[in-house]
């Protein structure tokens, strides 16, 4: 039994040694982070020491083949290193899932591509999945020209990615299974970017809007849209055989669940400090504030779960699950997007008075939960997606 005054905690998940050896590097530049958080801040990007440390600790290509330069961690530990991060710095949780969801289109690139971007390179390779440009076909390749949103990382970036529909003389080229997407690499010395990022949270991203003009990419260094929805193709230098979009989901959900649990614990702290003005006893010893901070620790604790359980289906059914496990996947990544936010919104309120300060570890969550969640793999259309699904209709990515 605890001792009167220790905060409870429930518990946690069994950690694996490789899990266990990969929070250690966490915690071992976590100092850094912490020193380094306000000036992030301030600066709309995280500096440059920090992505260092980060890039020598291996975290930007944990979950890239080793063969092109990576070390293909489980889905679990890089979800357990993308939260221990959010407890530390949401903006730099939220790069590393985005470097996490991009590094997994080594696994459908050519293996000269992926080598080259991932291995011969040392920077971010980062950018914008969603069809923002036009890619003119031409001999050898494709002529490439757009402007893509939300670049995170872009500042420590050797190389975006952009997504575009491929046209033939000005003409979006057309398939039985509709128009052509493909994930086109450019260097980043052929990219414009445009100072965007003003927002409420996740400011030390640096998620930048960004333009190119008419640059010449080749045929090997893009992706066809439509091979992302599958496994990759098998080959001894394949990380996952894990559909992108059954993977993607994990980081940013990831980045979410590790903000919730920071506000608890930051809540949990101020609680036993606290007394309310007028007040003769703490926050803690307020029944209305256990009873509200039992069901919010809760929450927290189902998303762990139901994320965990998630990453097993994907692990040991990945390469056969189809529709049905991307269902599971997005719906887990919706419901640990509610959570979150119900999590923070729960501490932010419970401080009362203190939590809209920018002094306040709160407020940051605050801001920050409520910027990851627009995110489109954490949007509470699955929901509607997957209830589409099961009645029958298909499962689409938005109508």
């Amino acid at each position: 039994m605890s001792s009167a005054g220790a905060l409870g905690r429930l518990p946690g998940p069994a950690v694996s040694d490789e899990a266990a050896e990969w929070l250690a590097r966490v915690e071992k530049i976590a100092p850094l982070i912490e020193e380094n958080r306000e000036r992030g801040e301030r600066e709309r990007s995280t500096p440059r020491p920090v992505f260092e440390a980060l890039r020598d600790a291996g975290i930007p290509r944990m979950w890239v083949s080793p063969a092109f330069g990576g070390e293909a961690v489980a889905i679990e530990t890089g979800s357990a290193v993308i939260q221990a991060l959010a407890r530390l710095d949401p903006s730099i949780a939220w790069q590393m899932g985005v470097q996490g969801a991009i590094g997994r289109l080594s696994d459908y690139l050519p293996e000269e591509s992926a080598r080259l971007l991932f291995k011969e390179h040392t920077g971010l390779v980062v950018g914008g999945v969603n069809p923002s440009g036009h890619a003119e076909a031409v001999e050898g390749g494709y002529r490439l020209t757009g402007e893509w949103a939300f670049a995170s990382g872009s500042a420590h970036a050797d190389w975006l990615v952009c997504a575009a529909w491929v046209t033939d003389g000005g003409t979006v080229r057309t398939t039985e299974q509709g128009p052509v997407l493909r994930q086109l690499f450019v260097p980043v010395g052929d990219v414009e970017f445009r100072d965007t990022w003003y927002t409420v949270g996740l400011r030390a991203t640096g998620s930048n809007h960004y333009r190119v003009d008419g640059v010449f990419v080749p045929e090997g260094r893009t992706v066809l849209g439509t091979d992302m929805y599958r496994p990759p193709a098998a080959r001894a230098s394949r990380a996952y055989g894990i559909s992108y979009y059954d993977f993607g989901p994990f980081t940013s959900a990831s980045t979410a669940l590790g903000i919730a649990q920071h506000a608890l614990e930051e809540f949990k702290e101020l609680a036993v400090r606290k007394t309310r003005t007028a007040g003769s006893s703490s926050l803690a010893q307020s029944h209305v504030v256990q009873d509200r901070l039992a069901r919010a620790e809760f929450e927290a604790y189902s998303a762990r779960v139901l994320l965990l359980d998630a990453a097993r289906l994907v692990r040991e059914t990945g390469a056969t699950g189809g529709d049905s496990l991307t269902a599971v996947v997005r719906l887990t990544a919706a419901a640990v997007a509610e959570k979150a936010v119900a999590v923070v919104d729960t501490a932010y309120d419970l401080a009362g008075a203190t939590s809209v300060y920018a002094a306040s570890r709160l407020e940051r969550c605050f801001r920050d939960v409520h910027s990851a969640v627009k995110h489109i793999t954490l949007s509470s259309t699955h929901f509607e997606m997957a209830g589409q699904y099961l009645l029958g209709g298909g499962l689409q990515m938005r109508r």
